[in-house]
């Protein structure tokens, strides 16, 4: 039942950081709901291999590059989603950005 409030709750997210930045389309909650899923399927599978294959970049930009990474697997999610839409890389920084800090509210304050 977590998981299911959990993936509802990143959802609302997506919508809210959609409906806040131009540069970012989500068509509908349904929409948002796949979003949400492919994100978390790209974070938990992909991700940890990428981090673990930049390491000396990473830890040349003491992190920073993390959010480069973040951005190029929204760009990847906004590729594989129809109905999900990212203008560019600037965007999909930004997006990965205000998902996180949205996320984190939500998840201190709300659940």
């Amino acid at each position: 039942m977590n998981f299911v409030i959990n993936l509802l709750v990143n959802a609302l997210a997506i919508l809210i950081t959609a409906y806040i930045l131009p540069g970012v389309e989500v068509s509908n909650y349904w929409v948002a709901i796949v979003v949400a899923v492919v994100l978390g399927l790209i974070n938990a599978v992909i991700r940890p291999i990428i981090l673990v294959l930049t390491l000396p970049i990473n830890i040349l930009t003491l992190g920073l590059f993390t959010f480069v990474i973040t951005a190029l697997l929204i760009l990847l999610a906004s590729a594989i989603v129809p109905g999900f839409h990212v203008k560019n890389f600037g965007w999909a920084l930004l997006f990965g950005i205000v998902l996180g800090l949205i996320n984190w509210f939500f998840n201190t304050y709300l659940i």
